[in-house]
């Protein structure tokens, strides 16, 4: 069985409603509404079809496609300058260190506080595998190639990069950060509020959020607990995330407390490895696991196989060119899986 990963159409448009369906909420870059979804295949096949050299606001959404039934069994995005539409908020964690000198005390109090730092940063997002699928490192082949896509698209994106992990969601479908500190406010359970974002998108966040910092010892157990902590379908992707240079800097997500990993683009590893070589040969037996890409915007394919590298030049099995659709000459980036 093979998969690859290429550009979305907007004719997979009911496969990604049927995965939106199995998310279990808290994922609002794949929200169960079929004209949100459609929306956002059209934004993505502009992008695509967009030859300029620029950063601009995009969304690129790619999918996973098994070669031998035509399902697509996955999907992840990248956006390559946020807050550019609408303000793009985070919470940033901060200690406020006071000292009396009458009680001789030093005080250190946990603040969040309304934050857009992060706006024009490029994000890698949206991620989601079908939980028949998840064996075979194909949750990897789906984060990596966002990299590979970024190398082989530099100047479409931003110097910093930064993901957003879902953070702790309770058996009710309920955030407990949502409950302690926004939804004090909005009179919105988590999932209407988290539903309404990813529809509309968080200027309500900006309308109705108290500006004032939040004290963190004033939320409660339930609350304080799980900032910054991702849910536990996440913590691989976040030891992924890790491996590839992102760290977690004390910025969360304002609807679930979840953590934001940032990273400088040019050191993510899978960005700073790849490197382009044009295929000498594609008989290869044996040889290093790899993901190889290949393709410019609508013709980028990725997928994993095996290389051998040969001064400037890469060989390649037979299986990986035929999934890539590539001959000798071709030019294919990859780098170690």
């Amino acid at each position: 069985m093979s998969f690859v990963i290429r550009p979305s159409r907007e004719d997979d448009l009911e496969h990604l409603y049927e995965m939106a369906k199995l998310t279990g909420g808290g994922f609002t870059n794949l929200p169960a509404d079929r004209d949100a979804l459609a929306g956002k295949l059209a934004t993505s096949a502009k992008a695509f079809a967009n030859t300029g050299d620029e950063l601009v606001d995009e969304t690129f959404v790619l999918v996973l496609e098994n070669t031998e039934t035509g399902a697509v069994r996955g999907t992840c995005q990248l956006m390559t300058q946020v807050g550019q539409q609408w303000p793009f908020y985070s919470y940033r964690l901060n200690t406020l260190t006071q000292y009396s000198q009458e009680l001789d005390r030093t005080v250190r109090a946990e603040m969040l506080s309304l934050s857009t730092d992060l706006e024009g940063c490029s994000e890698v997002g949206g991620l989601f595998l079908h939980p028949n699928e998840r064996a075979g490192g194909l949750g990897l082949l789906l984060a990596r190639s966002r990299y590979l896509f970024i190398a082989m698209h530099r100047a479409r994106f931003a110097d910093r990069v930064l993901a957003e992990l879902r953070g702790i969601i309770d058996d009710r479908g309920g955030s407990p950060f949502w409950d302690g500190v926004a939804g004090r406010f909005f009179g919105m359970s988590f999932q209407e509020a988290d539903y309404f974002n990813a529809i509309n998108g968080n200027q309500f966040i900006a309308d109705l959020m108290p500006k004032h910092p939040v004290y963190v010892a004033m939320l409660d157990d339930d609350a304080r607990d799980v900032i910054g902590l991702p849910h536990p379908t996440g913590r691989a992707a976040m030891r992924m995330l890790e491996k590839e240079g992102f760290r977690y800097e004390g910025y969360v997500d304002i609807f679930d407390g979840g953590p934001t990993m940032l990273a400088r683009t040019d050191d993510v590893v899978s960005v700073a490895d790849a490197a382009p070589r044009p295929v000498g040969g594609t008989a290869l037996e044996g040889g290093e696991k790899a993901l190889l890409a290949t393709g410019t915007l609508t013709d980028f394919r990725c997928c994993y196989g095996a290389r051998e590298i040969d001064g400037e030049s890469i060989g390649i099995g037979a299986d990986c060119a035929q999934t890539l659709k590539v001959g000798e000459g071709d030019t294919v980036w990859s780098v170690p899986r």
